[in-house]
Order: structure tokens, then sequence, then C-alpha cells
């Protein structure tokens, strides 16, 4: 399995505090089957990280990895908050590919946020839009949803969403946008082991329950792969 979503390096933003937790965290991740982490801390906040330091990390991470013989890969991406996408989400893409995670505030969707979809697409970049079952408009209202996926947008649940274990609320969401096949990915948005762990398996069971195992799968595996660049970049 690929996650595309998760905090895993360590001190660069409000996920994983030091290496000892990242390594931590893909030993789970690996335990549960996934292969691929697409490390995406946050853009858009004040200090938060540039690129080279991301990739920095990335490298560093996948050093250990490589030495406490956890089977895991680590990708450079990042997480674009709408407020700066327009100007910097082309120099933050997964795996330095053209597909870039985009997150709205929770309290509502900006009223730009089509726009914002507009102007990626005319840059030849795909948003994908990170845990939207999350947003309290999106609770209220789903379908507000259908007009940025019609623009081109992609949508990245959480996987705790959907098992229930961030609320009610947030799961009924989750399983709508499941059901009506409004979701492209399973992340686990995971920023250390007890927070949001970096577990998908159990997402993929449920989701399985609404779409059937091979349309489950493929939130975590063919779709996440097809976003991939040919030649990944090697860090």
């Amino acid at each position: 399995m690929i996650d595309i979503h998760c905090h895993i390096l360590p001190a660069i933003d409000d996920g994983s505090p030091d290496l000892d937790t990242s390594l931590a965290m893909a030993a789970m991740a690996a335990a549960d089957g996934i292969e691929i982490i697409i490390a995406t801390p946050h853009v858009g906040m004040t200090g938060r990280a540039a690129w080279s330091r991301i990739c920095e990390e990335v490298k560093r991470l996948n050093n250990a990895l490589q030495e406490e013989r956890i089977e895991l890969r680590v990708l450079a991406g990042a997480e674009v908050q709408s407020h700066v996408a327009v100007t910097k989400a082309g120099q933050f893409c997964l795996a330095s590919g053209s597909f870039f995670l985009l997150e709205f505030p929770s309290t509502h969707l900006p009223v730009d946020s089509l726009e914002i979809v507009h102007t990626a697409v005319r840059q030849r970049i795909t948003p994908i839009i990170a845990h939207p079952e999350r947003n309290a408009a999106i609770i209220q209202e789903p379908g507000k949803l259908l007009p940025l996926i019609n623009a081109g947008a992609k949508i990245q649940i959480t996987a705790a969403s959907l098992t229930g274990d961030l609320g009610p609320d947030v799961a009924a969401c989750a399983g709508f946008l499941v059901r009506n096949s409004m979701v492209h990915f399973l992340g686990t948005d995971s920023h250390s082991p007890g927070f949001r762990e970096p577990i998908l398996s159990k997402a993929v069971k449920k989701a399985s329950r609404y779409m059937g195992r091979k349309k489950a799968l493929a939130l975590v595996r063919d779709n996440p792969l097809a976003i991939l660049p040919r030649n990944l970049p090697r860090n």
C-alpha cells in the first residue's frame, strides 16, 4: 500500500518530533503492509519547511530506515495550505510529480476554492484535497465538493475518519463520500504512533463494505501508484 499523506518527518512541523518517533511510525506502517509513504509536512504556516529541507530530511530518514532494516520507502511531498496554494503548489508536488496535496481550513471552504483548483489545473498540476470530510462545511453539505471534483480536483480522506475514530459526524461524511464515488485516495494523516496511527488496512476493510474489495484497494494501491512519476526521485 501507499500512504500519500503522513507527517512522518522529524521536527519539521506538528508531526513527528524526533527520529525515534519517525522510525516507530515507519515500523507500524510497514507492519500494516504500507510500502511507500509520501511525507507531507505543512506548507503555509509561519516558519514551515522549504522544499530543499524536506528533501534533506527524507534522505536522512530513508538512510535511517535502511540502517534499522525497516522495509519502507519515504518520498518527498507537502501539504499546501490553500492561502498559499496559487503561488507555492507547483514547488511542492508529491514525489516531484504533477499532483499536490491541498489543505483547506477546517471550518469552511474559502470563497476562492474553485478558482484555486482552476488555477492549478491551468498550471497542469492536479490538486488532491486533503481530508474534506473533516471540514465543517462539507460535513453539513458534502455536495459542495462536486464543483471542485468536476473542475479536476481529487479527494483524499483520512483513514481514521472512515473507521469512526474521529467521531460520528466525520465518519458519516466519509462514508457518504466513499459510497458516492467521490474519494480517490485514503491517507493516514498520521502525526505520531498514537495520533492518527499510520495504519491503512482498517480503513480499506471499512471501504470494502461500501464499494467492494477491489475498488477499496485502488484507493491505497492503484490510484496512488498512478500519480507517482515513472522515474521516482532518488531521495
